[in-house]
């Protein structure tokens, strides 16, 4: 009886035909030729993923920080007046090297004349003055 069962089924099913299609890929980025109308979605979902915040670094400063600004602000202030004062005062100027926050002043006499050196220690970048 299991063999007329099992040769029923096998004749029934090598009867019939197969049906199969091709498969094709299409990427979903728009940026690899995918459907313009998903760029979207896509960009929603990384800014959903997206762990870091540009509102931190913008609105982060304290009071401390904004008061250390404002001192350092003065300074070069008080510093650039009198390098570029009309009686060109530059015997105040002593020579060292001067602190201030994050800056790093150098006053070097030199042959050619006075050398000023601000440095900014948190970025690295060097302004010179030369007079």
């Amino acid at each position: 009886m299991k063999t007329i069962i099992s040769t029923i089924f096998i004749l029934l099913f090598a009867g019939t035909t197969g049906f199969a299609q091709q498969l094709v890929y299409t990427p979903v980025n728009p940026n690899f030729g995918g459907n313009p109308l998903n760029y979207s979605g896509l960009l929603a979902s990384a800014n959903a993923q997206n762990k870091f915040d540009d509102n931190k670094n913008s609105s982060s400063s304290s009071l401390l920080d904004n008061f250390s600004e404002t001192v350092k602000r003065q300074i070069l202030s008080q510093l650039s007046r009198g390098l570029f004062d009309d009686n060109k005062n530059l015997e105040n100027l002593e020579e060292g090297t001067f602190e201030i926050g994050d800056l790093i002043i150098s006053i070097d006499e030199t042959r050619t004349g006075t050398v000023i050196r601000i440095i900014d220690n948190k970025t690295g970048e060097t302004t010179e003055i030369i007079l």
